[in-house]
């Protein structure tokens, strides 16, 4: 499921910028009525003798500053977007189909003891879907050894749904931490071309450093970028977590107290 999604989500950014490479390619030919009207225009541009500045799509602008910033370097800083944003994504799916109602389940649970006892109960939390439903299917399956049992089995399951919840975080925490050493490797990278420059030329003028100095910039600015996107997108999955290992721990307790009448 996890390489599904990291697949789909690789998929649609190259997509999306080959889309968008293609559409300024379009804007950029001329139509029939531009090239018709170019002799008039030219004629006007020797009159008039203002220069016309093109203003830069953004896609254009990040093409460009991607290249300036050299390919080489800036090319790792790509991957640790793309890759990040791929299982992102997927734990953003995950965890949002791991939420459940908790008391429209408990409720269900209630009525499934009053009708058909266990089995009837079972039957119920293993057709439903979220870590919630597993715990209680395990702690149901334990009720003939006797609550203290059910307890232990809740417990310890609770434990192994939050590492499945929990995990491919530490991918993401990866990327985060490596965008920005990557940046900083570009950054050392462009001074030390800088500097190699300056002693070539054995002058210190702007037009030698300029080059060396902007790999250093840029590379150092997209991995910041990259590590503030995906560092969002994990914040955001820690906050579902918690969201979800709270109902887990309330509806436990609530789950409890339901085995505890049936057994009165």
């Amino acid at each position: 499921m996890k390489k599904l999604f990291a697949i789909f989500a690789m998929v649609g950014i190259l997509t999306f910028g080959y889309t968008s490479y293609a559409q300024d390619a379009v804007e950029d030919q001329p139509t029939q009525t531009e090239q018709a009207a170019e002799p008039a225009a030219v004629a006007e541009e020797v009159t008039a003798a203002a220069p016309v500045v093109e203003e830069q799509s953004f896609t254009q602008t990040l093409k460009v500053k991607f290249i300036e910033g050299d390919v080489m370097w800036m090319t790792p800083v790509l991957l640790c977007l793309i890759l990040g944003l791929a299982f992102s994504i997927e734990r953003v799916l995950y965890l949002s189909l791991s939420q459940t109602d908790t008391k429209k389940l408990l409720n269900k649970v209630s009525d499934a003891l009053k009708k058909g006892g266990i089995s009837e109960a079972q039957k119920l939390c293993q057709n439903e879907r979220g870590p919630v439903a597993s715990i209680f299917y395990q702690g149901l399956s334990r009720y003939d050894q006797g609550l203290e049992d059910v307890e232990k089995s809740i417990t310890s399951y609770g434990g192994v749904a939050m590492g499945k919840l929990e995990k491919g975080l530490s991918w993401i925490a990866l990327f985060i931490a490596l965008a920005p050493m990557l940046g900083f490797l570009g950054t050392v990278i462009g001074m030390v071309q800088a500097f190699d420059m300056i002693e070539a030329a054995g002058d210190i003028s702007p037009t030698v450093v300029a080059g060396g100095i902007k790999v250093a910039l840029l590379t150092t600015l997209f991995g910041l970028i990259v590590a503030i996107i995906l560092q969002i997108f994990y914040n955001f999955c820690l906050e579902k977590i918690a969201s979800i290992v709270n109902d887990m721990e309330d509806s436990s307790i609530s789950f409890m107290d339901l085995l505890i009448d049936y057994k009165k």
